[in-house]
């Protein structure tokens, strides 16, 4: 039934609103008419001048200095696997997360062929726009068995994955207490979300315990974020601790899987798996398609609540185009690879447990590892890891560099990324090779 009172106040309430409008246009008409030719510093109107760049081109002076060919962007040929080819020629690579030799196999491979020949590349928008896909809720509930979770939910990148769900679920009124050595992808999901955060020393349970007893009477929602394999240091957290600490004060507990599934844990379903505890203590389990699963994208396994809160609310999801067939078949292809023959699993623990122990033996620095996919060697200078990814290069042997400012100049290093499909001759010669290097260099 017509309101004239109401009328008239949401007349009012429009014409008031378009008068606002009015006003903020001529302001800004008046400011342009008075300065039209501001004075600017002309640093500020190119990149060059750019901090980040000038960053990068020191790099390239001091490379170009030392005679050291850059080691990063190189073009990979082919399937960049246990063995890659660049310009032409092979080398024995441990640059790749292809923990589990999934990536280029026949059956993964036939499986995404067909899935293609049905849906196509591509799903065409947000999934809350173009709807559903079959391959894209099988993939989840897979996901979700894994951890015998309600529910899961898949991003189309891993990174965007921590970024929206960490900012979607907690605020300004909330507290995140992270592992000082988590990825950039945690860090910038916590900044975004507004709360207030701490690190805590890295795998210390006393560091965090503290923090807990200081400040969680102070906050609503808290959660407490790690990793379930250490990407940059190849060891692992306390889990059955964080488990007990996140109980005791009443906390959220989240765990970033990236290099965890399929490496940890007999039949390779990650931390869990290997400290044989209870996956349902954990809220949030994060992990990447990119890795043992031979796709790309990111995914949350946990309670139905949450992964509804996400469906509806995470930018990442919402605003961002659904995960197509090729990358969802070949992950789905990949969980029941890893469910249906677990010794893969075993070949990649028996293979990193002989590259730490042979570089071990050969006095080399291996940090924190405790050999399963990620063996660092710790070189303590950048100028050393550069210098020594490029010997390695020309002796065929590809692995990256890890410099200043992606860790502590002291801790600058080569990562080396151990699968299931490198063999023992391989990996003894690599350490063998690098231990001479480091000999003749005083490294």
């Amino acid at each position: 039934m017509f309101n004239p009172p109401k009328f008239a106040g949401m007349l009012n309430s429009i014409m008031k609103e378009k008068s606002g409008k009015a006003e903020d246009e001529k302001l800004a008409r008046e400011l342009v008419e008075e300065d039209a030719q501001p004075k600017v510093n002309k640093k500020f109107t190119s990149f060059r001048e750019h901090p980040l760049y000038q960053k990068i081109s020191t790099m390239r002076t001091l490379a170009s200095t030392f005679h050291i060919e850059d080691p990063f962007f190189r073009e990979h040929e082919r399937l960049n696997g246990t063995v890659t080819r660049i310009n032409g020629k092979d080398y024995v690579n441990y640059s790749s997360y292809n923990y589990l030799g999934f990536n280029g196999c026949a059956e993964l491979n036939e499986a995404v062929i067909n899935a293609v020949k049905v849906h196509g590349t591509s799903v065409g928008a947000s999934r809350l726009v173009a709807g559903e896909r079959p391959f894209q809720r099988s993939l989840e509930r897979k996901l979700a068995d894994v951890y015998d979770a309600d529910d899961a939910i898949v991003f189309v990148s891993g990174h965007a994955t921590n970024v929206s769900v960490i900012s979607t679920l907690f605020g300004a009124n909330d507290l995140i207490i992270n592992d000082s050595l988590v990825h950039n992808s945690i860090i910038e999901g916590i900044k975004l979300s507004g709360a207030t955060h701490f690190p805590f020393v890295h795998n210390d349970m006393d560091s965090l315990e503290n923090l807990l007893k200081k400040n969680r009477r102070n906050y609503e929602r808290v959660l407490i974020v790690t990793e379930g394999l250490f990407s940059m240091d190849g060891d692992i957290p306390d889990l059955p601790k964080l488990i007990e600490l996140k109980k005791r004060f009443g906390c959220f507990l989240m765990i970033d899987e990236a290099h965890s599934l399929g490496v940890l844990g007999k039949t390779g379903k990650g931390v869990y798996e290997h400290f044989d505890a209870d996956p349902h203590d954990v809220d949030l389990w994060m992990g990447t398609l990119s890795k043992t699963l031979a796709g790309c994208g990111g995914y949350i396994a946990a309670t139905q609540d949450i992964v509804d809160i996400l469906k509806y609310n995470a930018p990442g999801f919402v605003f961002s185009v659904g995960i197509s067939a090729p990358m969802a078949v070949a992950a789905e292809t990949a969980l029941d690879m890893l469910k249906k023959d677990p010794s893969r699993v075993r070949r990649l623990q028996d293979n990193g447990k002989l590259f730490l122990e042979t570089a071990k033996r050969l006095n080399l620095n291996t940090g924190k590892s405790l050999g399963y996919s990620v063996v660092p060697i710790i070189t303590g200078s950048s100028r050393k890891a550069v210098w020594l990814s490029a010997a390695l290069f020309k002796k065929g042997i590809n692995v990256q560099p890890i410099i200043h400012p992606a860790v502590e100049e002291r801790q600058a290093r080569l990562r080396f990324f151990i699968t299931s499909e490198h063999t023992a001759e391989q990996i003894t010669k690599t350490c063998e090779i690098l231990s001479s290097l480091c000999k003749n260099e005083g490294i």
